[in-house]
């Protein structure tokens, strides 16, 4: 009788023992799994945001003087081209076309960038902003919709480029588009219906979560101020 139940004690031990061994593993291969799928979130945000921030040095100065030289460069190439160099020829024209309208599209953003904000400074919704903070009333739905209009028309896809990034919630992209149009901090408490802490709180979380690494409040604005 003592050794059946040392028998059924035994394999209820194995059975037990096995058990936890799958589910040990299959704990493992879930955690290498999330962990696999997080480097591969982070390295596409980070992909889209080297995308970002190279379009935004396409809108330089000095990357449209480089654009320049090189279509003059182009230019002195086809002319000593021959007749018999005709594909070479069309090929060359075409990197000079592109460069140009790559150049006329940077300044004409640069320009919108701008006058950005005295168009921003000077239209309703950012009057009624400026009010609502002197009263210390948070913004309507109707005032949010209107400020998001406004950016998106001189921030070319502003709003979609920042969704691409990461999942945010209203609060995210409320702090993240009054910092846009330069409200300081703890204005942007105010207009949230939200404390100074949270506000940078929600600043600093972004910015760890987009680049994937520690960084201040700051940092944040930074970027979504170049974006």
């Amino acid at each position: 009788m003592d050794q059946i139940l040392l028998t059924i004690l035994t394999q209820r031990e194995l059975f037990l023992l096995v058990l936890g061994t799958i589910t040990y593993v299959a704990l493992f291969v879930v955690a290498v799994q999330n962990s696999r799928r997080k480097i591969l979130m982070l390295e596409e945000r980070l992909k889209k945001v080297r995308a970002m921030q190279e379009e935004q040095q396409a809108q330089d100065r000095q990357h449209i003087e480089a654009n320049k030289k090189k279509m003059a460069e182009l230019e002195s190439l086809i002319e000593k081209l021959d007749d018999e160099n005709s594909m070479l020829r069309l090929e060359l024209e075409e990197k000079k076309a592109r460069l140009l309208y790559n150049n006329k599209v940077a300044m004409i953003e640069r320009e919108k960038r701008r006058q950005a904000e005295t168009i921003i400074f000077g239209s309703d919704i950012y009057q009624r902003i400026q009010r609502c903070i002197d009263q210390g009333k948070s913004l309507t739905q109707t005032d949010w919709k209107e400020l998001m209009q406004l950016v998106d028309s001189i921030y070319t896809g502003f709003t979609e480029k920042l969704y691409s990034l990461y999942s945010l919630s209203a609060q995210d992209y409320n702090v993240s588009l009054l910092t846009k149009v330069r409200i300081p901090p703890r204005d942007i408490a105010v207009l949230t219906a939200h404390s100074k802490e949270s506000v940078a709180s929600t600043r600093s979380r972004l910015y760890q979560k987009v680049f994937g690494k520690k960084g201040s409040s700051k940092d944040w604005d930074d970027f979504i101020i170049g974006l």
